[in-house]
């Protein structure tokens, strides 16, 4: 699949870093699946692990955690 922001590039299978802001709170969660643009570094995540990605930031954010960072494990 051709890269949704340059299009020029092309999307392999790989892992990204993601982050995520709210507030003066940051979450870090590394390793996560991705399908990232081989000449740019954008990436993309199903909905299946974006919805693994945004409970793991709630869990961080009702600790009250101001930054973690976070290992993927599905």
């Amino acid at each position: 699949m051709t890269c949704t922001t340059c299009k020029t590039g092309t999307y392999k299978s790989g892992t990204a870093t993601v982050v995520l802001k709210k507030e003066d709170s940051t979450i870090i969660i590394k390793q996560v699946p991705a399908e990232i643009c081989d000449q740019y570094g954008e990436y993309i995540l199903s909905s299946g692990i974006t919805k693994i990605v945004l409970e793991m930031a709630d869990e961080a954010w009702r600790k009250g955690s101001e930054a973690e960072i976070r290992w993927f494990a599905a």
